[in-house]
């Protein structure tokens, strides 16, 4: 009940912010960020502000499906950068190929948020299901920003939802792997395998057991606990009681929202 009542009054919040001070927008779409057809983003900031958070959101899909989408956050003020990635089957023939992707559009946004008025270490990294296994990548495993000039710890935080925190089923197919789908595997490509103390502010947002797919409340709970456990002070997981996976999307946003603009411990 505590965690329902924490949703509405963010909601509630968020709303009335809105209401107060709807932020003039300005969209840019369509910008290339790597040498790469599927590389591609779309950005969305006030244009009435400077200095203002930006958040990087990598749509779900299983790395197989999807198309670049902003999320509908109550407060504009908030920046977004819509990220196209390669996609498993189609463009990229490795989960490393999504993965890349996916840390070159983060670290085109650390390089050219100001250019918009945003504050570099404001940007914030977030996404659903597949977007959130992106997004603890980039976040968790130093060698993906590396390749850019940047560090993990460049980024103001990390808000996966319902993210794959052992290494992806599709990740895994790809690769030939043919052992059970819920058998956990943690080597490089899997998030579990970068926990430390030395990561951004991090929250873990998922379903509940058993609506949510199966083990992803559990890995990201064991992945929260054990950074917590190496000395990180600022990695958090929040349970969506009742909800699903689907579910977790909607439910979810308030706190990334939340997150993102100081509002969670």
């Amino acid at each position: 009940m505590k965690k329902m009542l924490l949703i509405v009054c963010a909601i509630a919040l968020c709303a009335a912010a809105h209401a107060e001070n709807p932020a003039k927008t300005k969209t840019v779409k369509d910008i290339p960020y790597a040498e790469r057809a599927a590389c591609r983003l779309d950005l969305r900031y006030p244009s009435d502000a400077t200095n203002f958070i930006t958040v990087v959101w990598f749509h779900g899909g299983g790395l197989t499906s999807g198309g670049r989408h902003f999320v509908p956050f109550n407060d504009r003020r908030i920046a977004q950068v819509a990220v196209s990635y390669r996609l498993l089957g189609k463009d990229a023939k490795t989960g490393f190929d999504c993965i890349s992707d996916a840390a070159a559009a983060v670290a085109w946004t650390l390089s050219h948020i100001a250019e918009y008025g945003g504050d570099p270490k404001k940007v914030y990294v977030s996404g659903m299901s597949a977007g959130g296994y992106l997004t603890m990548m980039v976040g968790m495993d130093p060698r993906h920003l590396a390749a850019h000039g940047f560090k993990p710890t460049d980024l103001a935080g990390l808000a996966p939802i319902s993210g794959q925190a052992t290494k992806h089923f599709a990740v895994r197919k790809f690769e030939g792997d043919k052992d059970p789908q819920f058998l956990p595997k943690i080597d490089p490509l899997a998030p579990l395998a970068h926990v430390s103390a030395n990561l951004p502010p991090i929250i873990s947002i998922c379903g509940q057991p058993p609506y949510e797919w199966k083990c992803r409340s559990e890995e990201n709970r064991l992945l929260i606990a054990s950074c917590t456990a190496l000395g990180h002070t600022h990695a958090r997981f929040v349970q969506l009681d009742y909800c699903d996976h689907g579910r977790a999307y909607t439910a979810g946003l308030p706190y990334v929202e939340m997150f993102v603009k100081g509002g969670l411990p």
